[in-house]
């Protein structure tokens, strides 16, 4: 059957014959699921009361993703590493006292069950009855994989940040309004009661109008700033102790032989990386996220979590204009070197940056700045914080109100407001939004069986994404060079040289 034909799955059938028993008004795309008792009494469970489910990339996040939807079936995982999903599985039965852990042990037991695989485009191919897939890659990897599953008739999961690239953002929510399909990014800090508490206290204007924002993290908790590993020259010369002389004795000294792993498919990690770049451990796993081939950085990885919030409780749009600046990346000399131009470039991000970002004004909601800092940089201490209290090292959120401050940590935790005065208004303040009282990704299977809305579709998710990444192209357009953009266009106004990184160059056959 050609791929831009629609099937008829089980879910479609069971919902489509709820439809004529029921008399039941749905909007397409969300199909109705027909009660237990209406099929079969009190003790029948429905086909459509499981959604099947496939794991792309299960050895870190993925796995925790996959914990929360033991209840469902998880019929089929795929990974380009094995050994290191095993090795983290195997860690999942027990606590740190020793005690069984119920829902590891399950997952141990689903794990075993269901059908392995190393490449997506097979597993997609052959499982004709997953409904569902969470991807959890490395972030090169997310939109190439998450287009191919949508235009499979597939549901999917995908872990923050959403995409690589803004072009990919794009993409992605195109891809999702086209096919139809139930999507989530996965920033669960979106799904919490403390998010919407955010929300509500903007919302009732408890501290005013909000013109300006601070965001930071302590990421990067990974290697960044430095170069790749780099061959010794065959004769190596004195050592060089300056700047440039030490960056060069680090790329060399992480220099050696490391086999690609029994089990590892190095191509298959690499997916749509237009370099071929060696296997090295310094890259898998986890670090990824501080290399420009395969990750984001500090921005891109916490951004989501972070960001989300005012992104939301001020009704963000795009940005107009973002700025950065930064600790030097980690580069590597271009070989054969340029007659003219710079003779490195870029491989690792900053250890640490700063980005600022101006939104227009929203109706008669002002205009916002926005301040990130990632990298152990904190933002200024707004004068109303008393004294006893400090800025969680870890990461937060800051509203800088006309009457006072909100802040929260990071997932949109321990939301405050000051002065303790305006706290007690705001806790007289009507919870008006819905709350979720699943797991953010029992909430998307829910959502893909038709019951409820998704908390983080694409149709959000990807403008968050797309404004947080504009932060890592403003960051790669220069140091301290206020770039202008055209949301409408999708285009860096003011600087032509700056549009190549909305997007990225692809190995061939891999382009989206």
């Amino acid at each position: 059957m050609p791929r831009n034909r629609k099937s008829l799955s089980r879910r479609d059938f069971v919902a489509g014959a709820g439809k004529v028993a029921l008399g039941a008004m749905v909007a397409p795309g969300f199909p109705t699921v027909v009660s237990r008792h209406v099929l079969g009494g009190p003790g029948f469970q429905a086909p459509s009361d499981t959604l099947n489910v496939a794991i792309v990339g299960a050895g870190g996040m993925g796995m925790s993703n996959a914990e929360q939807l033991v209840s469902q079936n998880i019929a089929a995982v795929c990974d380009v590493d094995f050994g290191y999903v095993e090795r983290s599985l195997a860690g999942r039965g027990k606590d740190n006292t020793g005690q069984p852990r119920p829902n590891g042990l399950k997952l141990q037991e689903q794990f075993g069950k269901a059908t392995r695989y190393a490449d997506f485009r097979e597993m997609l191919d052959k499982e004709k009855g997953v409904e569902g897939v969470v991807i959890a890659t490395p972030d090169h990897n997310h939109a190439v994989i998450a287009k191919a599953a949508m235009e499979a008739g597939k549901h999917v999961y995908v872990q923050k940040p959403l995409t690589y690239s803004v072009h990919e953002a794009r993409v992605l929510r195109e891809t999702a309004r086209r096919t139809g399909r139930v999507t989530q990014m996965g920033n669960q800090g979106h799904s919490t009661d403390d998010a919407r508490l955010v929300n509500e206290w903007i919302q009732a204007g408890v501290i005013g109008p909000v013109r300006e924002v601070y965001v930071w993290t302590n990421r990067p908790i990974w290697p960044q700033g430095i170069s790749r590993p780099v061959r010794p020259p065959a004769t190596p010369a004195a050592p060089n102790w300056g700047t440039g002389g030490v960056r060069d004795i680090q790329g060399t000294a992480m220099w050696g032989d490391y086999p690609i792993p029994a089990g590892l498919n190095w191509q298959l990690y690499l997916g749509p990386v237009a370099e071929e770049i060696a296997f090295h451990p310094i890259y898998h796993p986890f670090n990824w996220r501080g290399w420009l081939d395969f990750g984001v950085g500090a921005l891109g990885d916490m951004g989501a979590h972070l960001i989300d919030h005012p992104y939301w409780a001020l009704s963000l749009t795009q940005p107009t204009s973002i700025e950065a600046t930064s600790t030097p990346f980690g580069t590597v000399a271009i070989d054969p070197p340029p007659a003219t131009g710079p003779r490195r470039r870029p491989v690792s991000y900053p250890l640490a940056m700063t980005a600022h970002y101006e939104f227009p004004a929203r109706g008669t909601r002002p205009p916002v700045k926005l301040s990130w800092f990632d990298g152990g940089l904190m933002p200024p201490r707004p004068e109303v914080l008393p004294d006893s209290v400090t800025l969680n090292r870890e990461g937060g959120v800051i509203f800088l109100g006309s009457k006072g401050i909100l802040m929260h940590e990071t997932y949109g935790a321990k939301p405050t407001i000051f002065p303790d005065a305006l706290m007690q208004e705001a806790r007289a303040v009507p919870k008006t939004m819905a709350r979720i009282t699943t797991s953010h990704e029992m909430n998307w299977a829910e959502a893909c069986k038709g019951k409820g809305q998704a908390s983080s579709p694409f149709d959000y998710a990807a403008p968050l994404t797309e404004t947080m990444l504009l932060g890592i192209v403003a960051l790669r357009a220069g140091q301290g060079r206020k770039i202008l953009y055209d949301a409408d266009t999708m285009t860096i106004t003011n600087a032509a040289d700056a549009n190549q990184y909305l997007t990225r160059e692809y190995r061939g056959g891999w382009a989206i």
